[in-house]
């Protein structure tokens, strides 16, 4: 227990340092898009949500599903606006997270739920989803039970139900480098090419002035709980990635030590309709290192 204090203790450290915004140059981030979209709100079952939607407003909209601990301003404006130029994309903070209201779930379960209200009240009849990392749990789990309203699904460095057994040593060993963010140990390899890419990552997502609140300790908590629950409940005849019907791209790279990229591979194994990318000298942010090709390949798929 004393154990998950200091983790925690030091997961929080971790955010307060992104509040103050990296010194690496930015040259290139376009003033349009994630970092300047205006946040906008709905709501249902009584919580109301933060979001922001734009991009083409023709097709399908791309949902963006987000990691442990994570807002609308953890996303890559990379990414995010690539996808914008061919798609609406909207991103959210579920239910407590950011500024949208209401108490943070402390299970998939009830994440999945509230994702859930928050499409339907923005009254899409279908859409497509990308989630990453604890956000790819999210994604399985509409993507089963939903299959009239997801089209298809992106998954981005996440695991298989029961695949993460180890999750919280790997954390523990990020948060205890103590030689900056542990994004650059946990989301991209120790080569310098990596870790260079990871650095751009990091600058990019730190333009937004009006930045979302970091997660606070209590939430945190819960959030880990989710997590590390989800990850470790086991599903050996993987009935859950059986019953996704839908098209679905699983993306991961080389050496994903926080959810491990045998996972995907036995994700693509087990999903009926999948396609898989492995992206070389990458780790569990390889979405971010590879972010020209991912949109690429991301747009074609959904397309």
């Amino acid at each position: 227990m004393n154990k998950f204090k200091n983790l925690i203790s030091k997961a929080l450290i971790f955010n307060s340092l992104l509040t103050l915004g990296m010194t690496e140059a930015t040259a290139g981030v376009a003033n349009v898009g994630l970092a300047t979209a205006p946040n906008q709100t709905v709501e249902a079952n009584g919580v109301k949500f933060s979001y922001r939607s734009f991009g083409k407003k023709t097709g399908t909209p791309i949902v963006f599903l987000q990691h442990f601990t994570g807002t609308m301003d953890y996303w890559d404006p990379a990414v995010v606006d690539g996808l914008a130029k061919t798609h609406q994309v909207i991103v959210f903070n579920n239910t407590g997270m950011g500024h949208s209201t209401g108490k943070v779930a402390d299970s998939i379960d009830q994440m999945t739920k509230d994702a859930d209200a928050f499409i339907d009240a923005l009254g899409y009849k279908q859409v497509d989803l990308l989630g990453f990392s604890m956000g790819g749990f999210i994604a399985q789990e509409l993507a089963a039970a939903h299959p009239d309203k997801i089209r298809k699904v992106v998954l981005v460095g996440t695991s298989n139900k029961g695949g993460g057994d180890h999750l919280l040593k790997v954390l523990g060993e990020a948060f205890a480098q103590n030689n900056g963010d542990p994004r650059l140990y946990l989301f991209f390899t120790q080569t310098a090419q990596s870790q260079a890419a990871g650095k751009a990552f990091i600058a990019r997502s730190s333009v937004r002035k009006d930045r979302d609140p970091e997660i606070s300790k209590e939430d945190m908590n819960s959030h880990a709980k989710a997590l590390i629950t989800w990850a470790n409940t086991p599903d050996s005849e993987f009935n859950l990635l059986k019953s996704i019907k839908q098209p679905v791209l699983v993306v991961q790279g080389s050496n994903d030590t926080m959810l491990d990229t045998a996972n995907s591979i036995a994700m693509y194994q087990h999903l009926p309709n999948a396609q898989l990318v492995l992206y070389p000298d990458s780790a569990h942010g390889s979405l971010f290192q590879f972010h020209a090709d991912f949109v690429s390949k991301v747009s074609n798929f959904l397309n």
